[in-house]
């Protein structure tokens, strides 16, 4: 007993902290490795959508993309807004039919992870039930994540605030969803932007535990970079520690000017996270 609880006591010292990474361009590489970032998460319409790269541009970003000083960890804006999910008028053949080519494209570049936000993609028409459009966006997720599955990618479904989507607004709404599509590599994101703005308890963290694999923040206000208005995230980074959170932390925010911004908010927001994974 005394040895299994050492044990125990030992794995929760050498709980790593989650590294820090920021949503940004691949063209902005350099910048990104002087402010001493370590990964990006980039814009699937910028990299891999078949609507918007041609195959001869995909195969120049594959270029790109082994040449990056800063790699991209993954990727995000996952559906255009006018391929609904959810509603009297989905189209089942045209999303998957997307969303295999942009898994293809993801396999090739040797990217593992999509955060699943799309807010215009699941917005439920007025008048529409929003319980029926919660039941089709389940079954069209379990669709798309067998597909994703075949080419090793996990999807990430995020909490968006209600100013940005009518459906799965909380951390709580989308680990219910989650736990409802019930597939091995259809995982939650939760966005303590979209928290705060909704004024959603960190609490709701602690329930996340095998589910949270990746986590987005910024300032509440004017969604600023860490730092400008001085947030302190403290009580959700408790709450991911004590959920066990072993994924990363990344910047998503309104840039003023990324060069001069880009390292204090990395340094604010690492401090923030030193101060609870001492």
């Amino acid at each position: 007993m005394r040895v299994t609880l050492w044990f125990v006591f030992s794995i929760h010292l050498l709980q790593a902290q989650p590294e820090v990474g920021i949503v940004a361009s691949v063209k902005q590489d350099s910048i990104l490795k002087g402010a001493g970032y370590t990964f990006i998460v980039e814009a699937v319409p910028d990299i891999v959508s078949p609507l918007t790269v041609s195959d001869q541009e995909f195969e120049s970003h594959l270029k790109q993309l082994r040449n990056l000083k800063v790699p991209v960890y993954a990727l995000n804006i996952f559906l255009p807004g006018n391929l609904k999910l959810v509603g009297p008028s989905v189209n089942e053949a045209a999303i998957l039919a997307y969303t295999q080519k942009v898994f293809e494209r993801c396999h090739q570049a040797g990217i593992k992870l999509i955060v699943w936000g799309s807010g215009g993609a699941r917005r439920v028409p007025e008048g529409f039930s929003k319980t029926e459009a919660t039941g089709q966006f389940i079954l069209i997720a379990r669709k798309i994540s067998d597909q994703a599955a075949k080419y090793g990618v996990t999807l990430a479904l995020e909490n968006l605030n209600s100013a940005e989507a009518n459906l799965i607004t909380t951390v709580a709404e989308a680990l219910h969803v989650v736990k409802e599509v019930n597939r091995n590599n259809f995982k939650l994101c939760a966005d303590i932007y979209h928290m705060l703005k909704e004024q959603e308890s960190a609490s709701v963290l602690l329930q996340t535990n095998g589910y949270l694999v990746h986590c987005d923040i910024a300032e509440r206000d004017e969604r600023t970079p860490p730092g400008v208005h001085g947030e302190d995230f403290l009580e959700y980074f408790k709450a991911l520690k004590k959920a066990n959170y072993s994924g990363k932390v990344v910047i998503e925010c309104r840039w003023n000017n990324l060069p001069a911004q880009a390292e204090p908010a990395r340094v604010y927001l690492q401090q923030q996270i030193n101060k609870v994974w001492k």
